[in-house]
């Protein structure tokens, strides 16, 4: 399990923040967790939403770029978009660093009414949760 990752997507508004809570959540403690983006987003009021539902506060969050981060030395990259993935090539290949995508729908693309958008932000919630758990190796804690 690597000690340090950054999740990135396109602009650090849904994807990459949902990835990084989700995975403090499951991982408290265990795992430094970050999220960025290509370009600087908006904060996004569905995804606040959707992450209320599983005990995820993102109200605080406010989106980044990869250039506005202020650390470095992750053990992983996660990219979640293409442009992302791109990106993170490009400023970690002098460094000892996994980058890995896992490609992701986009919930914004989403039409219909609160509830059917809804919907599409909770389907990548619960695929990213799924597949953070799979890679990270998550079991429950007895009692937990």
């Amino acid at each position: 399990m690597p000690g340090a990752v950054l999740f990135a997507c396109g602009m650090n508004s849904v994807r990459s923040p949902m990835a990084a809570a989700i995975t403090e959540k499951l991982f408290p403690r265990r795992i430094y967790v970050r999220s960025c983006g290509v370009r600087e987003g908006e904060p996004d009021p569905f995804v606040e939403a959707v992450m209320a539902e599983i005990g995820c506060d993102l109200a605080s969050h406010r989106p980044k770029t990869f250039e506005m981060l202020d650390e470095s030395g992750f053990d992983l990259v996660v990219t979640l978009a293409p442009e992302a993935h791109h990106k993170a090539l490009e400023m970690t290949r002098t460094e000892a660093v996994d980058v890995e995508y896992w490609p992701t729908p986009d919930p914004t693309l989403a039409t219909g009414s609160r509830e059917q958008i809804l919907d599409s932000y909770r389907s990548v919630r619960d695929m990213l949760m799924l597949r953070i758990k799979k890679r990270f190796g998550w079991a429950p804690t007895p009692g937990g």
